[in-house]
């Protein structure tokens, strides 16, 4: 049996940011395990897949989406808004504008993104500390201004890229399944109504 047959969760994933944060590198870094110096931008969208297992030995599938930070792509991206169960927005910390526009991207996941999406803002690229222009206090406080979670990475470096994975993913399944308990609830109540109606 492949692992495909035993995956019982699909979860789809957007990297959002400005262009050159770090976002394919990132992905590279979580799904192949390696870096690479330098990439050209990314061209609409990328797509990557990647099966993890969970604590409770549940396999999921992420369905990982890369998107271009260039303004000219934001109207095909968007689109990739919903359905989303995740979404990663990053910010460089050696790049001050890519940090002040977490407002836009928030406004436009806001828009797009359905309400019930897990968030996490990521701050890349601390690995370069003598360029670094944001501070990790900022990034908290850009966060907490949204209610996200907040991680500083590092793909070079390798530092916490599986930490937000991991993280992300289980904050995604604690809601499926809360969803899917809502649901069946709603579903017994439903059938006792109608029983009701029905002796009636």
């Amino acid at each position: 049996m492949s692992d495909n047959d035993q995956v019982e969760f699909i979860y789809k994933v957007l990297l959002l940011g400005d262009s050159s944060v770090g976002k394919t590198c990132f992905l590279k870094r979580f799904v192949d395990g390696t870096f690479q110096e330098v990439y050209m931008s990314t061209i609409g969208l990328d797509y990557r897949l990647k099966i993890m297992t969970l604590p409770d030995s549940t396999k999921v599938k992420l369905q990982i989406w890369d998107t271009a930070g260039q303004d000219r792509f934001r109207a095909i991206t968007k689109n990739y808004y919903k359905g989303a169960h995740g979404i990663i927005l990053i910010f460089d910390v050696t790049t001050p504008k890519s940090y002040e526009n977490v407002k836009n991207w928030m406004s436009q996941i806001q828009e797009s993104a359905s309400e019930d999406v897990t968030v996490f803002l990521i701050g890349n690229k601390i690995d370069d500390e003598k360029n670094r222009k944001i501070s990790h206090d900022e990034g908290k406080k850009a966060a907490a201004e949204y209610n996200l979670q907040f991680f500083e990475t590092s793909a070079k470096a390798n530092i916490n890229v599986d930490e937000v994975f991991n993280t992300l993913v289980k904050e995604i399944h604690t809601k499926a399944l809360q969803n899917e308990h809502n649901i069946e609830e709603r579903r017994l109540e439903i059938g006792k109504q109608q029983k009701k109606k029905k002796c009636c």
